[in-house]
């Protein structure tokens, strides 16, 4: 154990590359974006101690985290998505996966809404807090930044899916005797009205995409909504407002290297525009 007074840049270097190599305790070894959180958490630890006066300076500044590679990005092709949604149909997890790769939303974003938060007549869902597992206990949280709070437009078969699962909703609420749900109540409530667990939510779809032999995680449903916006040509502002990024900056960091197969549609459109001019000539 290093007392923080003596840590160096190079005590975090040898954390980094021993999370990377095997998690830190002979487990699983970490992703790079993972330590890279891991990073990012020590960083600003490490920036209150030296603006307090604990530590001369903060070492992380001095350490570049490891770099994510697009290989860690998983995202389902269109197949996948056909069949996953296929394998959910009249599960408890079909209008939550749906939703999940209609708007790119996180679990706990997902598990937070309430029925006021959606607007079917409108097509509209706003996110406005989030829910998170600390030591078993949940609790709602705000969005660390003001952009993490947004509404998302969903299209129409999303509003039909979840037209569908209210019904369905209300129908246990009124045979349980638990009564119409008011505007309060958790959209993906549990079938007793009570807030369903992030990890419930994360070991279902892990069991199911393991049952459907599909390499994917929960969290890579949000992955391919981006990537499927990236591909249709949308810009980078409005995925990153979409996704509730705190800044574009973040959005092209993790979905940069999607963004080059649009530059071929670039230049048709300057080609489109010189014909335009040669025209004109």
């Amino acid at each position: 154990m290093t007392r923080i007074q003596k840590l160096r840049a190079v005590d975090l270097n040898e954390l980094y590359a021993t999370l990377l190599r095997s998690g830190g305790h002979g487990d699983r070894p970490l992703s790079a974006r993972t330590v890279g959180h891991v990073h990012r958490v020590l960083h600003r630890a490490l920036g209150h101690a030296a603006t307090w006066g604990v530590v001369a300076q903060n070492v992380a500044a001095l350490v570049s985290p490891p770099r994510v590679t697009s290989t860690e990005i998983e995202v389902l092709t269109e197949q996948q998505i056909g069949k996953l949604l296929d394998y959910v149909r009249g599960r408890t997890l079909r209008p939550i996966i749906a939703l999940a790769l209609a708007t790119g939303a996180r679990r706990g974003e997902l598990l937070a809404l309430r029925l006021k938060d959606v607007d079917l007549a409108a097509g509209l869902v706003r996110i406005e807090r989030s829910l998170e597992q600390i030591k078993g206990a949940l609790h709602f949280k705000q969005p660390k930044t003001k952009n993490g709070r947004r509404t998302v437009t969903i299209p129409p078969w999303i509003v039909a899916e979840l037209s569908s699962h209210l019904r369905m909703q209300q129908k246990r609420r009124l045979a349980l005797g638990l009564g119409r749900a008011s505007d309060d109540d958790l959209l993906f409530a549990r079938w007793d009205g009570g807030t369903r667990s992030p990890h419930w939510l994360t070991q279902k779809v892990a069991l199911t995409m393991a049952s459907l032999k599909i390499d994917c995680t929960l969290h890579g449903l949000r992955h391919t909504h981006a990537s499927q916006l990236i591909a249709a040509g949308m810009d980078v502002l409005t995925i990153s407002r979409r996704l509730g990024h705190a800044n574009p900056t973040i959005t092209l960091g993790v979905y940069g290297h999607l963004f080059s197969n649009t530059d071929a549609r670039a230049a048709e459109i300057m080609e489109a525009c010189f014909a335009k001019v040669r025209s004109t000539e």
